[in-house]
């Protein structure tokens, strides 16, 4: 399920989506994510490369057969919110570890704390857990 919430003369957005948990699922929760953050007016970096990691995580890590994951973005003030919320509660980032230098992986939560202003996890209801980053928005005179 793909849906928005208009908020007209508000400001507060947000958007989500239900998302395969496959590397389709995860490219596709990408695109929708740049697409929508371009109709809202707003910046497509850091945010796309962090929908990216954390949807790239839900279906690596957080992959459950026949249970979808979900991407949920939402603005309020000057903080674009993203949220990817998967059912394996088992397996949280709480620590970011350097990726080894030869390594192929482990570099998204580098790249997303790299990029946030802040990032978290929050568990429940079982067996669920979200991923979520925070990216500070510049004024909207300087969006564009």
């Amino acid at each position: 399920m793909i849906g928005e919430t208009p908020q007209l003369d508000s400001p507060i957005r947000n958007f989500h989506a239900q998302l395969s948990p496959t590397p389709r699922g995860a490219r596709l929760a990408r695109l929708l994510a740049t697409e929508q953050l371009r109709s809202w007016g707003l910046p497509l970096d850091p945010a796309a490369l962090i929908v990216g990691e954390l949807a790239a995580n839900a279906v690596t890590h957080g992959r459950v057969t026949g249970r979808d994951f979900r991407l949920l973005l939402y603005v309020i003030g000057d903080t674009l919110r993203i949220e990817v919320t998967d059912t394996r509660s088992d397996r949280v980032p709480y620590v970011v570890q350097p990726a080894e230098a030869d390594g192929e992986s482990g570099r998204g939560m580098v790249l997303v704390e790299a990029l946030a202003a802040r990032w978290g996890v929050s568990e429940g209801p079982a067996p669920r857990k979200t991923v979520w980053a925070e990216v500070r928005l510049p004024p909207e005179s300087d969006a564009p």
